[in-house]
């Protein structure tokens, strides 16, 4: 499997690597502007410029460079350009009233392709809406699913060591891979974090995040951790919030609609990159089952026009399981994970049975799947590669 990896990243780094969103990429900018938002380092630009070889001409212009800067101020790109590709735009102020002034002035032949690594969508109840004038895609960083889509070599424990990031999973060794993440974590504290918001205090916010490494998968006291960090309440969940906006963690909330004494209002957190989560194995492959499920309910929403959510499941007296996928408001199915327990969670045949949940265990080390007490047990590479994109 390494030869195979070593000579995937080989070829990725020749030709770029073609993402399974390309085709639906390509087919709404028929239609409206695309939002690719996700992830920095996600895969967004070189996507992107893959699009963009479909095209005769296209440009490419970030907010973050001076020249592009002007260009983008001045809408001084030819006539001729049939693609326009505007990456960072959301850091310019009045960002959307500047896109809807292009987008209801372009030529017919244009298509216009923005991307950024914050969550543009949270932007929607600021300034003029752009609503009706775009489609949004969110680009994740690869899982199973995706893998086997565009014939890429992966193995569980290949995520779990690197992490689904395209650069560090196809690095040709984890010496690589560790370089990557340090600079990684180094920008999104410094320059992200800034870029996003004026905070004065990047050591706390610096140890909010350490912190929430260590706790993955499981609900987060703003109280306690203010208490470690020396900060208020308060400032915890502002600095989760940003760190939710810039896609470095994801949120998991209880669900309680039709679920008694669903009591516990605290959210669980993971990170978009597995390889950032310190912990057993056990968690570590919790955290990159949580990435794919999200992935799977971003797809539901942005492709299928499905209202889906990503919950837990939390009662006051300790039942618990780790994950809820929540369709039209109600419960479709509960899944628990487990590292190498085959034997069913207490709490998951509760809820199943109590209230006729469709439910599956996923176990990544599995000698035998099987159904027990209608429970499915199934292996952890068998469910995942299987989830829509």
């Amino acid at each position: 499997m390494q030869k195979s990896l070593d000579f995937f990243a080989f070829q990725c780094k020749i030709v770029g690597m073609n993402r399974y969103q390309k085709q639906a990429i390509l087919q709404d900018l028929q239609k409206k502007m695309v939002f690719l938002a996700g992830p920095r380092q996600a895969g967004k630009t070189t996507l992107a410029k893959i699009v963009a070889q479909e095209f005769n001409s296209s440009i490419y212009l970030t907010y973050d460079h001076l020249e592009d800067r002007r260009i983008i101020l001045n809408e001084a790109w030819l006539s001729s350009v049939e693609l326009i590709i505007l990456d960072e735009i959301h850091k310019m102020p009045k960002w959307k009233n500047y896109l809807k002034g292009v987008f209801d002035t372009k030529l017919a032949h244009q298509k216009i392709l923005v991307t950024g690594s914050a969550r543009l969508e949270i932007f929607n109840h600021v300034g003029d809406s752009l609503a009706g004038r775009y489609f949004l895609h969110r680009l994740m960083p690869l899982s199973p699913a995706e893998c086997e889509k565009v014939h890429v070599p992966y193995t569980i424990d290949h995520f779990l060591e690197r992490g689904g990031f395209p650069e560090p999973f196809l690095a040709q060794d984890l010496i690589d891979a560790n370089r990557w993440r340090l600079q990684y974590v180094d920008s999104l504290l410094r320059v992200d974090v800034l870029d996003f918001e004026n905070i004065y205090n990047l050591n706390a916010i610096r140890l909010v995040f350490e912190l929430l490494r260590e706790r993955v998968g499981s609900p987060i006291s703003y109280t306690s951790i203010a208490e470690d960090v020396a900060i208020s309440p308060h400032t915890v969940k502002k600095y989760i919030q940003i760190l939710e906006a810039l896609y470095i963690v994801f949120r998991v909330t209880p669900f309680s609609k039709n679920i008694a004494r669903s009591l516990l209002k605290e959210p669980k957190i993971y990170f978009f990159d597995t390889g950032l989560v310190k912990g057993h194995d056990g968690i570590k492959f919790e955290n990159f089952v949580a990435t794919c499920l999200l992935k799977h309910v971003f797809a539901k929403i942005d492709y299928q026009a499905e209202n889906y959510t990503l919950k837990y499941l939390h009662t006051k007296d300790r039942q618990e399981v780790d994950f809820a996928l929540i369709h039209q408001s109600k419960i479709e199915k509960i899944i628990e994970v487990k590292h190498a327990d085959a034997e069913i969670s207490p709490s998951l045949n509760y809820f199943s049975t109590k209230y006729k949940i469709p439910a599956i265990q996923v176990v990544k080390e599995l000698k035998r799947e099987r159904i027990d007490k209608g429970i499915e047990i199934i292996r952890g590479s068998n469910f995942l590669k299987t989830l829509d994109l």
